[in-house]
């Protein structure tokens, strides 16, 4: 049997188990373009609908559980419950909210920050990684008096800052130059007209692509030979330490965003860096930026990231779960290597991406020609043995995740992989 076929009976056993998620899809289709507002999650022939969660586990309003491999597209770290968070938003609550003013746990979040990241010594808050991106670009065109910022083609900083095939038309309005990840050599193409250069330390949407040393030191080098301003986008990796993956790889932006996980699964972002750029927002330093947002210091977000932090996301844990993606995604290499099927996986730590395309991945270049419908079979063979992870092969485990769930996946790709090469 074809994979084209395959798919089509996978995508018909999934319909005929899910009638309640089909019927929601099809009210939610009629106030909501695509049936959600998350273009992500849009799964075929529809997505299953969440009913509850709790750990690593999810359940369907169709009754199945499923092992979640994905964590929210690693904002949900701590998985779906963690108690020190929900105490302390629990806590805040009962002190009102809205206040339009600040408050201790702004101050208490921000000191965990800084104390973390080596490129942080001030930070402000947004409410997502696109925000605190876009914040950045912004923050280096004025500290540098430039307009041009150099990015990664099919790089994903954001809803309005993604260089990948779909994302021209709602694209911000920058000034951009694209090079290709993983090219030191491209860094001679930062001169004195660039204001920054926006990077991910591993590519996330694109493929969990990780950065080669020599790539992030020659961008390092580059910009301070021309004055130019090196942002980190750490939204997704600072999960590799408590000092993100600048702390492991040595390479120390002047600019870094953050989002995800670092509030416990609250809404969140962040940008930050050193002193002199960050004075701009600073009026007694001199400072004529402003940054407005209502939802910035909003209570919930402040302090379920405050306790996160001091409570949950120590090193230990952190370190953990880095080995522990380590270790699952040396045995998923090395079912790829011996499949019949054009399968690999990229990634570093916590987080990776199975293609269907043989490897070595570095760029997002090498994933022209994946195979879509073996992708797609994959995801529901995977999903009817109890594992959701995303449509186009990504994962990001959760401290909640065990050792032996990671067993369990393994079988069951295993499985998967076997059974779609012997049909």
């Amino acid at each position: 049997m074809s994979i084209t076929a395959l798919v089509t009976a996978a995508e018909q056993r999934y319909a005929l188990r899910r009638p309640r998620s089909r019927e929601l899809f099809e009210r939610a289709s009629t106030v909501m373009p695509g049936g959600s507002t998350r273009s992500v999650l849009d799964v075929r022939p529809f997505p299953f609908r969440v009913a509850s969660a709790s750990g690593a586990r999810l359940i369907d309003v169709d009754g199945h559980e499923y092992t979640d491999l994905l964590g929210d597209y690693s904002a949900g770290l701590l998985g779906h419950d963690p108690g020190p968070v929900e105490a302390a938003v629990t806590d805040a609550l009962t002190r009102g909210w809205s206040y339009g003013g600040v408050h201790t746990d702004e101050i208490r979040f921000a000191e965990a920050l800084v104390e973390r990241f080596p490129s942080i010594e001030q930070v402000r808050f947004t409410n997502s990684g696109t925000e605190a991106n876009l914040m950045a670009i912004q923050l280096a065109r004025h500290h540098t008096g430039r307009n041009r910022i150099i990015v990664c083609d099919g790089a994903y900083h954001g809803g309005l800052l993604y260089f990948g095939h779909g994302g021209e038309a709602l694209l911000a309005p920058f000034d951009f130059e694209r090079i290709d990840y993983n090219d030191a050599d491209a860094a001679v193409s930062i001169d004195t007209t660039v204001a920054a250069v926006l990077v991910e330390p591993m590519m996330g949407a694109a493929g969990c692509i990780p950065a080669a040393d020599e790539f992030l030191r020659a961008l390092r080098d580059r910009c301070d030979a021309v004055g130019a301003v090196l942002i980190f986008d750490e939204v997704m990796t600072s999960r590799m330490s408590t000092g993100g993956q600048q702390a492991r790889c040595g390479v120390v932006p002047d600019l870094t965003t953050l989002g995800k996980y670092l509030a416990g699964g609250m809404t969140f972002g962040a940008f930050g860096g050193r002193h002199d750029i960050m004075a701009a927002f600073d009026s007694a330093r001199g400072g004529t930026l402003t940054h407005g947002g209502t939802f910035n210091n909003n209570v919930v977000t402040m302090a379920a990231g405050a306790a996160a932090l001091r409570e949950l996301l120590s090193a230990s844990v952190l370190d953990a779960l880095f080995a522990r993606g380590e270790h699952l995604r040396e045995r998923i290499d090395a079912i790829c290597a011996t499949s019949p099927l054009s399968v690999s996986i990229t990634g570093l730590g916590s987080m990776m991406a199975i293609h269907t395309v043989d490897g070595p991945v570095t760029a997002p270049q090498d994933l022209v020609g994946s195979d879509a419908d073996l992708k797609q079979l994959l995801f529901h063979e995977l999903l009817e043995r109890g594992f959701y992870m995303a449509p186009r092969g990504f994962i990001a485990l959760s401290a909640a995740i065990t050792d032996n769930d990671c067993d369990r996946f393994v079988d069951a790709f295993a499985a998967s992989v076997g059974i779609i090469a012997n049909a």
